[in-house]
């Protein structure tokens, strides 16, 4: 199914900065800035996975250190199948493990699909109409898959992929034909839609984001697993998941999240294949989205 109802100062490590600018549309929000961080004599182990580095940088002393080591301990046993992006723009923070890696999408291309049809609307001079607001309700809130097929189609694949090229999502490809749970994401992607969602720029206007934040923030109870595990009880959570089993690659389970209010102003994305079942793939997302939750929140409360 596809989501039916469904301590000393080291050397500053390079971060998301390059990955994320995508033009001139997107300066307003580039990536943050490269800062020190590090504790001396930290294994290198520490801050891989399964061979892959676990990369952050941070303004906040010691933030990316520890983010390094948690979400590592997090996706111990899972790294070759899974990757994680994230921003917080309070502490200047990033992170990426595997993040350029493909994943097929499941539910989370909702998002994406939501914001084709949002700024396709603006390029029309229009509004949405009722039978759009219903649909993009019923398949963020509920994804529902009947609605999501109607807007894909609507939409087409011109309109998507245009949408896909002003949000400088380049490593992500839509599904053929009906098939948008294939799209290929990856997490460096998704997070620079999240982007696109909490901040102004030229794509995306303050309507079209407040809606799409609105529904996100609206999503079902059941399906309110993910990236909101472990969220402060002071952050507005807005969340999309995706679940999707394949004979190939097992259960796909992703959960992508932004975090608003309160003094939080961060975002993430946490993909997975491989697992059993689906209840594992939530396990592998929440131990990640715990950490990163809870090591976000700490410099704020200091």
């Amino acid at each position: 199914m596809l989501g039916t109802h469904m301590p000393l100062p080291r050397r500053a490590k390079q971060g998301l900065a390059a990955a994320l600018a995508v033009g001139s549309a997107l300066t307003a929000f580039a990536a943050a800035t490269p800062a020190q961080a590090g504790t001396e004599g930290a294994s290198p182990a520490a801050t891989s996975v399964a061979g892959s580095p676990v990369a952050c940088t941070s303004q906040w002393p010691g933030l990316a250190d520890r983010l390094e080591r948690d979400i590592a301990t997090a996706l111990h046993g899972h790294g070759k199948a899974s990757a994680l992006a994230l921003y917080d723009r309070t502490t200047a923070t990033s992170c990426t493990f595997r993040a350029s890696a493909a994943f097929d999408s499941a539910s989370v291309v909702k998002v994406t699909i939501l914001g084709a049809l949002l700024r396709q609307t603006a390029e029309e001079h229009r509004l949405l109409t009722s039978r759009e607001v219903d649909l993009t309700t019923a398949m963020i809130t509920k994804s529902d898959n009947a609605a999501t097929n109607a807007l894909w189609h609507q939409i087409g694949h011109a309109g998507i992929q245009h949408f896909l090229n002003l949000a400088g999502m380049r490593d992500t490809v839509p599904g053929p034909k009906h098939t948008w749970g294939r799209t290929q994401i990856t997490a460096g992607d998704q997070v620079k839609l999240l982007r696109l969602l909490t901040s102004d720029n030229q794509v995306l206007g303050t309507r079209a984001r407040t809606y799409a934040l609105r529904l996100m923030n609206d999503v079902v109870p059941d399906q309110r697993w993910g990236t909101p595990a472990g969220a402060p009880g002071t952050a507005t959570v807005h969340v999309k998941n995706g679940w999707l089993p394949l004979s190939k690659n097992g259960w796909r389970v992703h959960s992508v999240g932004v975090f608003t209010g309160g003094g939080h102003d961060y975002g993430m994305a946490v993909l997975s294949h491989d697992n059993r079942t689906m209840k594992n793939g939530v396990a592998t997302v929440e131990r990640a989205a715990r950490a990163i939750n809870r090591d976000l929140s700490l410099p704020k409360a200091s």
